[in-house]
């Protein structure tokens, strides 16, 4: 299945070069499962759905760590039929899709709470756009009520949830979105702003 995201960093700081490019060495040891393209707008990343949310959470976790007011702006993507498929992407694993939706919404709780703690508190939006599917709404719904009780849950926006806790919980989180909400061979989309370090964190 073709999964990935495309990514943009925005380090609010004169020094942004700096910081950009210190990050990118925290993709380093993804670097043999994922593809990875950059040009002057965004960085492709494609490959495994389940390693797409930890290579973003080690990139921004770097970025964020320098103190400096970060954001990073990213649309994932898994499944889209518009895309060829790719020898290193796979199918998604532990997807569970099998199971009634109320199941993965308690597997999805568990994974989320045994993420790695990083240190670092971010604040998340997002929404999910599970494409093509004639029961899409329950999906939605599902996910919205795991988000509920998956310990990072901030509050209900127009047309977004916002996450609030540590960059560990809250990418595991924006991950089990992925992995288990949306038909397993359906196109899923997610939009996500993630940012650290805010002057004005509200």
């Amino acid at each position: 299945m073709f999964s990935g995201a495309q990514i943009s960093l925005y380090p609010m700081t004169d020094d942004f070069v700096r910081v950009i490019l210190d990050a990118i060495g925290a993709l380093e040891p993804y670097r043999p499962a994922f593809r990875i393209e950059t040009d002057d707008i965004s960085t492709l990343l494609v490959g495994p759905p389940d390693q797409l949310f930890p290579a973003m959470r080690d990139l921004f976790v770097a970025a964020a760590g320098s103190g400096t007011h970060c954001v990073l702006a990213a649309t994932v993507s898994r499944g889209c039929p518009g895309e060829p498929d790719d020898p290193i992407c796979t199918p998604i694993g532990r997807s569970e899709h099998d199971l009634p939706l109320e199941d993965r919404i308690a597997s999805a709780i568990a994974h989320a709470a045994a993420a790695p703690m990083t240190g670092q508190i971010v604040a998340a939006q997002f929404s999910l756009y599970p494409l093509g599917s004639g029961h899409h709404m329950d999906e939605i719904y599902g996910c919205i009520d795991f988000l509920k009780q998956s310990g990072v849950f901030d509050r209900s926006k127009n047309f977004c949830t916002k996450l609030r806790g540590d960059a560990g919980q809250v990418f595991a989180t924006l991950s089990e979105a992925f992995l288990r909400f949306g038909a397993p061979e359906g196109h899923v989309a997610l939009d996500i702003k993630v940012s650290a370090n805010s002057p004005t964190a509200a």
